[in-house]
């Protein structure tokens, strides 16, 4: 046995165990996180005497007669001062990370009471936060340092209102750990479910043998394809992706379910799973989109290989390309890249006395999971609720369902709870990642730099199933001109089944690819011309009451220039600068229906704000208590946020498209004006009961709809971000401007744009997802994330112009974030050294060496 003090308590554990696995499993300590379970991302850290360590990495005997501290065990004014220091700074998003942060701070702050930023940055190297972009959790650092050093003492900070920098009300809970994750939940008689995969990405199942499975004295249930009840196949907009491949079937890639187990043990389902014998017959993958739109390629998919096509057609191209002074034509390419959440995918599911389930889930939007659930269960949804935990971050990759229909049908087999968490491994190996897409771009413009036509042809591969990569393609080529005025397009994109996992929604939303390609052609046409970078873009530039590329009419809140001329000095007095500009759509638009609804309720003399739009580390809640209190004039103290709940919130949709502070926003305003109109008279007590239901529904036209300026975003935000390189190639600053409407809460915002930008760095300059055959071989530690000793210093600069009463004015911002910060990286080294790159991520940089 192995005996250590933790949290200051003599404790004894079984030699050999895992120390992190002890720590959460038999302690119960909900701060240490499981992000990775390879010492690779830092959620797990704690102190050993004093010193900070990732507890994965550690064996209980290893920490034998050491002193161990988790946040659990901070004195009570350490947990007071980071939480608040933490709250204050907006370092908080997801909150998975965020406990680990602060034990790498305290293992800091107690040898250094007045660190440096660099001291920091350093001290954080082995956290990896995917939110944030780590300016503001250095912030709160050096805000804890002061507190705890009596410099400064914690206050009270600003109210509930618009415009506010009002503390986010879940930061306390993440901060100390208290909140719960789905994987943090263990109830009474519940069971550990697995999942076996395919061996290859092409094959056919033969014969599967669950014989030995079965006979596992732990074992509850081994379930095959022939166990689903319902519908086998599901999918958020194709129902392709089957539950379970069934024996004589072909399976699609190595992410493909073929067995479920559930036992009472994760030793016993992991045990279950090497049991069961498959006989498969091996076919040759296809691997690239060329070889899937060849003639005589095997069928992926009954219908073929091409998932869509998407045409975006106005003016005549061919002829403005022909009558164009000038004109740019470059091949681009960009890579899969996974979205690397640090939360792995959870989700349990427990049986209830009616015949139904409750399946706790982390996910962005628990309606979609309780129509698919119920879809392949074979019940009505009404038999289905799904709850929301606190969701460890998304960018899209939570959307489609990964473990949430595995867990349910473990329970309704086995009439018991089952828990189904993926490792950090096989989260890579599943859920669907960016778009890999190639493009070729030409741009013509005339002799003073004035845009006059645009084609495009985008190949995006989508792997092996749909997910959302119809719409993803969709928005890579209505997004394909940017924020520009062009009279002329010919826009063509083809979305291509492979063998390759599954691509779908990712911040940005193709946007990222098809605006790297658009942004590069336009520096190469500026040196044709004799013109700046800066002034190409900006004589271009979209004005309200002007057509974008699409046809729709730039509308009053557009301020694509003012976000140039914020920028225009910095990247005119650094010659070792790049600039990229963007544009991104808020709501699913292109005439999908597309409603927000928000439903206030007065309990206990307090305003319960109810809805189902997840936050996903956004701070929608915060945001939407704000505009509650700016209405009614009820103390922020005094709203409280609920959990997306199918059987109490209403359906608001899910958190994609840059959509919820806009749409249930909107909702939200409604709402809040019908509770303020009978405050007017009664008081909070005298309305004990009432609910206040509020509904936004954002109408627009299908893409291509048969008028001259059709409308198929109601809103779009615009960006314009500068990057600049130092003497040696290294990216010293960023400067963000971005055209938020209105900014609700300014510091979460500024967050969500500085961890936008350092995904999109990692975009640029180090992620990559490759491919081995159609098999990934990255892990967490090799993705290329970056950490906050390769941050530079972030400007975020706020451009407010809307008078819109849609959500006070409020456009989206999580998405466009990331869309830009690749080109204007990628052309602050065309600066540098001259050499055009056309591939991300980038090479011949000091991030990824030479390359060719």
């Amino acid at each position: 046995m192995a005996e250590f003090f933790l949290n200051g308590k003599q404790v004894i554990a079984r030699e050999g165990m895992n120390l992190l696995e002890y720590l959460r499993e038999e302690a119960r300590l909900t701060s240490v996180k499981n992000g990775c379970a390879e010492g690779a991302c830092g959620a797990c850290m704690i102190l050993v005497d004093g010193q900070a360590k990732r507890a994965c990495a550690l064996t209980v005997d290893r920490v034998s007669g050491k002193s161990l501290v988790t946040v659990e065990g901070l004195s009570e004014r350490e947990k007071q001062i980071y939480s608040w220091a933490f709250a204050e700074a907006g370092a908080v998003q997801c909150g998975f990370c965020t406990p680990g942060m602060v034990i790498s701070a305290k293992g800091l702050l107690d040898l250094e009471a007045k660190p440096s930023p660099a001291q920091i940055r350093n001290a954080l190297k082995f956290n990896i936060c995917r939110c944030t972009g780590y300016v503001k959790i250095e912030q709160a650092v050096l805000l804890a340092a002061k507190a705890l050093g009596g410099e400064i003492t914690p206050a009270a900070g600003e109210e509930a209102r618009i415009g506010a920098r009002y503390r986010r009300i879940d930061a306390e809970e993440k901060v100390l750990g208290t909140g719960l994750y789905v994987d943090d939940l263990k109830v009474d008689g519940m069971l550990y479910g697995g999942v076996l995969r395919s061996k290859y990405p092409r094959a056919v199942i033969k014969s599967i043998d669950v014989s030995a499975a079965k006979a596992h004295p732990k074992v509850e249930a081994v379930l095959t394809a022939a166990d689903v009840p319902g519908n086998r196949y599901w999918g958020m907009i194709f129902k392709d992706w089957p539950a379970l491949v069934a024996m004589g079937e072909e399976t699609r890639y190595v992410g493909d379910a073929l067995v479920l187990v559930a036992a009472r043990s994760k030793t016993a389902a992991r045990e279950a799973l090497g049991l069961i014998a498959v006989e498969y017959e091996e076919l040759a993958a296809i691997t690239t989109t060329a070889a899937a739109m060849c003639e005589d390629a095997p069928s992926i998919h009954p219908q073929g290989n091409i998932l869509s096509t998407t045409v975006v057609n106005r003016g005549n191209a061919a002829e403005a390309v022909a009558k164009a002074k000038f004109t740019v034509t470059r091949k681009y390419t960009t890579p899969p890249t996974e979205h690397a959440f640090m939360e792995p995918e959870s989700a349990l599911a427990v049986p209830r006395e009616d015949g139904g389930l409750t399946v706790y889930v982390s996910c962005q939007s628990v309606y979609e999971d309780q129509h698919g659930i119920a879809s392949i269960l074979g019940v009505s949804p009404q038999k289905i609720r799904v709850v929301s935990m606190l969701v460890g971050g998304a960018f899209g990759g939570k959307e489609d369902l990964s473990v949430q229909h595995h867990a349910a049908l473990l329970a309704w087999h086995t009439g018991k709870p089952v828990k189904l968490t993926l490792s950090r491994q096989e989260s890579i190996l599943v859920h669907p990642k960016r778009h890999a897409m190639e493009m070729e771009v030409t741009t013509s413009c005339d002799g003073e730099g004035k845009l006059m036509a645009m084609t495009a042809r985008l190949v995006a591969d989508t792997g092996a199933y749909a997910s959302l990569g119809a719409q993803v393609l969709q928005r890579a080529c209505t997004h394909a001109g940017g924020p520009y005025h062009i009279p002329n397009v010919d826009i063509k994109g083809w979305c291509v089944y492979t063998n390759n996992p599954p691509a779908g929604a990712f911040r940005g939303f193709g946007v990222t690819q098809s605006c790297f390609a658009l942004e590069s052609n336009l520096d190469l046409l500026a040196e044709m011309v004799g013109i700046s970078p800066w002034e190409i873009r900006y004589r271009n530039a979209l004005e309200p009451g002007v057509a974008m590329p699409t046809g729709q009419i730039a509308d009053a809140g557009t301020a694509i220039k003012e976000t140039l001329l914020a920028v225009k000095d910095i990247y005119e007095a650094n010659p070792l600068a790049g600039i990229a500009c963007c544009l991104k759509n808020t709501g699913l638009g292109v005439g999908v229906p597309d409603t927000g609804r928000t439903l206030l309720k007065v309990e206990a003399g307090k305003v319960h704000v109810l809805t189902s739009a997840a936050c996903l580390g956004q701070g929608l809640a915060t945001v939407m208590i704000q505009m509650v209190s700016e209405i009614t004039g009820v103390p922020g103290g005094l709203i409280l946020a609920g959990a997306p709940d199918t059987a109490v919130t209403p359906d608001a949709g899910t958190s994609t498209a840059s959509r919820q502070t806009l749409f249930t926003g909107e909702a939200t305003r409604r709402a809040a004006l019908a509770l303020a109109d009978d405050l007017k008279g009664k008081s909070l007590e005298e309305l004990e009961g009432r609910e206040f239901y509020g509904e936004y529904t954002g109408v627009t036209d299908p893409l291509n709809a048969p008028k001259e300026n059709p409308v198929n975003h109601v809103a779009y935000s615009y960006a314009t971000q500068v990057v600049v390189l130092d003497e040696k190639g290294k990216v010293k600053k960023i400067v963000a401007a971005h055209d938020i409407g209105r900014a609700i809460n300014p510091t979460a915002i500024e967050g969500q744009v500085e961890g936008g930008i350092a995904m999109g760095l990692g975009y640029a300059l180090k992620e990559d997802f490759p491919l081995l055959d159609g098999v990934p071989v990255a892990r967490y530690a090799t993705l290329g994330l970056f950490r906050a000793t390769d941050m530079p210093e972030i400007e975020v600069i706020l451009v407010e112009k809307n008078d819109s009463e849609l959500a006070f004015g409020a456009k989206g911002v999580g998405e466009i974030a990331a869309i830009p910060t690749a080109p204007a990286v990628s052309l602050a080294y065309y600066r540098y050294d001259g050499r055009f790159r056309g591939s991300l991520p980038l090479v011949g940089t000091p991030y990824r060496g030479k390359g060719k």
